[in-house]
Formats: C-alpha cells, sequence, structure tokens
C-alpha cells in the first residue's frame, strides 16, 4: 500500500493510508542507503499486522522537495504568523524565517494577525513593506474572524508549514484547523499523544487526503547545512534589481564601496531594516562557518 508519513519519533514512523493511521518500522535498507524517513514523504508500506495496525516503510517515492528546517518533504508554501500587536512584529524573527523558507525554495505567505488591535497605517506599512519584497500578505483578526477564512481557503490541496513566534495566533488557528481534521477519532490523539498547545516537532496534520498542514517548531536559528553567508543575498529578493549597479560582480553589500543595494538603502528604494537584517544575518553565517573550519 501507499500512504504519507504524518509524523515520526523515537523509530516509529505513523503512516496515514487508506482512511488509517499505521504503526510503522524503517526497514534496515534505509541505514544502509543513507536515507532518512521523513515527514510528509509518501512511502510503500507493508502490512505486518492488520488488526494491530502496524506495518514497515518499504520505500520512499521519489520527493517534490526536503527541507531541513523544519524537517519535512514535499512542502508546497509555508504560512507564518505574527501579530501586528500584543505583541508587536519581531521583524528580525519574521526575516530570519523568509530566509529559512527562500533557501529552501519555498514560497511563504504572511499573516499578520490581530488588525482589530492596530492602526490601520500601521497594518499598510507592514503590508507596503513587505509586499515590496514579492511577499503574498494576508492581514486578519482571529479574534473577530475577519479574514481567516481566506486564509484558510489558501491551504486547500496543499502541504503547508505553519510558523509564527509565541502570541501571534499560530497555535489558535493549528487549533481551528484541527477541528476540521479528517479523523477526528480517537485513534489520532492516542497513536500520535499529541499536546495541544506545543509543538515540539514537525508533524502532518491531515485536513483531507490532499491537504496537509505541518505544525512547527520556532525558528531562531540560520545555521542551515551548506548555507554560505555569499547565498544569503538570494534570500533577499528585493535586492535582485539593484546588484548589476554594484561595481564588483562578487559584492557581498556589506563593505564594498559602489554598491549598488547600499544605495538603494540610502535612497530608500530597499528598506533600511531589511537590510540591517541581511547585515546582521551576513555575520551570523560568517560566524557558523568560522567556527566549523
Amino acid at each position: 500500500m501507499q500512504g504519507r508519513i504524518i509524523r515520526g519519533i523515537a523509530g516509529f514512523y505513523y503512516v496515514v493510508s487508506e482512511g488509517r493511521i499505521w504503526t510503522c518500522r524503517a526497514r534496515g535498507i534505509f541505514r544502509r542507503k543513507g536515507q532518512k524517513p521523513l515527514v510528509g514523504d509518501f512511502v510503500t508500506i507493508e502490512i505486518t499486522d492488520e488488526t494491530a495496525g502496524e506495518a514497515n516503510v518499504t520505500s520512499i517515492l521519489p520527493r517534490k522537495n526536503a527541507l531541513i528546517r523544519p524537517e519535512a518533504a514535499n512542502v508546497d508554501q509555508a504560512m507564518v504568523f505574527f501579530a501586528l500587536k500584543n505583541p508587536d512584529p519581531d521583524a528580525v524573527l519574521l526575516d530570519r524565517f523568509l530566509v529559512c523558507m527562500a533557501y529552501q525554495h519555498v514560497p511563504v505567505i504572511i499573516c499578520f494577525n490581530k488588525a482589530d488591535l492596530a492602526d490601520p497605517a500601521e497594518s499598510r506599512e507592514w503590508t507596503t513593506l513587505y509586499e515590496s519584497c514579492g511577499y503574498e500578505i494576508r492581514i486578519i483578526s482571529a479574534k473577530e474572524g475577519t479574514g481567516t477564512e481566506e486564509v484558510r481557503s489558501l491551504l486547500y490541496g496543499k502541504t503547508t508549514v505553519v510558523a509564527g513566534p509565541s502570541g501571534a495566533g499560530k497555535s489558535t488557528f493549528a487549533n481551528q484547523m484541527q477541528s476540521l481534521l479528517h479523523m477526528e477519532t480517537g485513534e489520532l490523539s492516542q497513536k500520535l499523544g499529541r499536546g495541544k498547545n506545543t509543538t515540539r516537532r514537525a508533524e502532518l496534520l491531515m485536513v483531507d487526503e490532499h491537504t496537509f498542514f505541518c505544525d512547527t517548531p520556532g525558528f531562531t536559528s540560520l545555521d542551515l547545512p551548506g548555507m554560505e553567508p555569499e547565498e544569503l543575498q538570494g534570500c533577499f529578493p528585493e535586492f535582485a534589481p539593484y546588484e548589476p549597479l554594484c561595481r564588483f560582480t562578487q559584492c557581498s553589500h556589506i563593505t564594498e564601496p559602489d554598491c549598488g543595494v547600499k544605495q538603494a538603502v540610502e535612497e530608500g528604494k530597499i528598506s533600511r531594516r531589511r537590510y540591517e537584517s541581511y547585515s546582521m544575518f551576513y555575520q551570523e553565517l560568517k560566524e557558523i562557518r568560522r567556527r566549523k573550519y
């Protein structure tokens, strides 16, 4: 049978197939090949005990992608929640998440929550800033229900990574989505042992057979294996139009003279706030590389 891994823990993989969750072990062939099944993988399984719902994972089907953080496969998009007020948005934390997703080639939808608490001008400022960088923005109020149905509609038919800091409304949204889960019986909670309000590891939650969302742990580091400081500028899409204006072809946009990106910052064409995030992350990645070598 074919199925999809929705959670992996302590050597067990929980696979949804034909409306049922199977508790699976991965065969030793994966270790010998250096392969690791991931949440989101489409797999084939071989039933060992139908009554107990036990099986073995026998193969991993070809992946669309495989994310490093969170560890998940076959992801279509990411949705990140930040509050407009209580707490105020943390631009550096948001930019950190956007970099992580851009490096892994995952498109992002940014949801700014608590619109009922924010000044409309503030909402427009955040919207303008990130739309100018090429991101899709939604302004919502989970408390009042404004915009939430449209946000939910963006999930259907896709596998979405959902993230956000404490107090931003991600957990509320995730709990609302869980109320729509295709499998609402006690089997889900009993087999997965999932807590209600904490996320310690990535797992897929199934809304229907084509719609999954991946509730993720927090994101605080840019220590992505293989990411070099020189690759960071590619994760800031608003830099691209100005890079041909740099004197040096390998310009880092940090210390070089006649830098088109820095000039665009001075002229207000690129957000100074975003450029400060870039500079901070660049130094962080250089320090990570220094410690490694």
